[in-house]
Parts: structure tokens; sequence; C-alpha cells
């Protein structure tokens, strides 16, 4: 990717992204070394082709670097204690076995995998919704479509997550 179109990227999403991990990590994960490092893979981008819709692809790397994140906090954690534990929460004993652990973590990996599949401008909707918390109303104005096709794409993009959950 481009040198200016990840400059870019970091001037726009650097504050989205602060409230992204502000609101999925722990106390006293540092968000602006998760911010960062979204913009470092960004950078390491292979191709240099520029990106039309940035803003799914910028989301959807937040979301890699916040599973990755997770992964590592949960290795870091004391043997018995189980990975909500760690995340501040109380959790039940069933709860914290290494074998929900690693069903939640392939279950994350699979919905990941799932909105992959999307077409680019759905997948771009369902994170404005979804991670950033935005309105219908603020997606079309962002995106310069109008609400009913903002709905259409977050149908759509439930319904293939829906489908992909059964096929589990």
């Amino acid at each position: 990717m481009p040198r200016s179109q990840v400059d870019d990227a970091a001037r726009r999403f650097r504050a989205p992204l602060r409230r992204y991990f502000g609101a999925r990590v722990r106390p006293g994960v540092d968000v602006d070394d998760l911010v960062q490092e979204v913009f470092l893979r960004l950078a390491r981008r292979a191709d240099d082709a520029e990106l039309h819709a940035i803003e799914g692809y910028v989301f959807a790397v937040a979301n890699s670097v916040l599973n990755d994140n997770h992964r590592r906090t949960a290795r870091r954690l004391p043997a018995g204690l189980g990975a909500s534990e760690g995340l501040g929460t109380r959790a039940e004993p069933e709860e914290r076995s290494p074998e929900r652990i690693l069903l939640g973590l392939e279950e994350l990996d699979a919905v990941e995998r799932a909105l992959l599949e999307l077409p680019e401008r759905t997948r771009i909707v369902f994170a404005l919704n979804r991670y950033e918390e935005f309105t219908y109303r603020e997606i079309a104005s962002a995106l310069g479509v109008s609400t009913s096709a903002v709905e259409k794409h977050m149908m759509r993009a439930l319904a293939h997550l829906a489908r992909r959950r059964t096929e589990l």
C-alpha cells in the first residue's frame, strides 16, 4: 500500500481505532500499541496497489490485531486463571476450560473468515455498524448511499453470518 495512503489512513482512522480497541480490551492494555500495529500491517502490505474502500480493510486488520492480542493475553495468564478472568470478569469453571477457550477462538476465526467472504461494501457497512456503532443513517451519509442500501447490506451480512454459523 502506498505510504501516502497509509499516512492518510492514520489521520482518518486513528481516533475511530482507539475507540474500537478501547471498547474491546481490558484496562491496562495499551490501545495506542494496537492502533500502531494496524498501521504497521497496512504499511507492510505486500502489493502497492491502492485500496479504494480502505475503511473495511482497516477494520478487518484491526479485528485481526484484536484477535492476536486476545490470544497473546490468554497464553500469558497464570495456570488455572481463565481468559475471561484475565479480562476482568468472572467466569464459571466450565467456561475457563482450555477446550472452551479453543472453541471460542475457533469460532472467532470462523466469523472473521465469513466476514472476509462478503463483498467489500457489505463488510464496511457491517464493521461501521457493529464495531464503530454507527447508525444506519450515519453509515449512509459517510458512504454516500441511501439508508435503504445500508439496511440491505446489513441484512446480507447478518444472513451470511447466520448461514455460516449453521455450517460450523
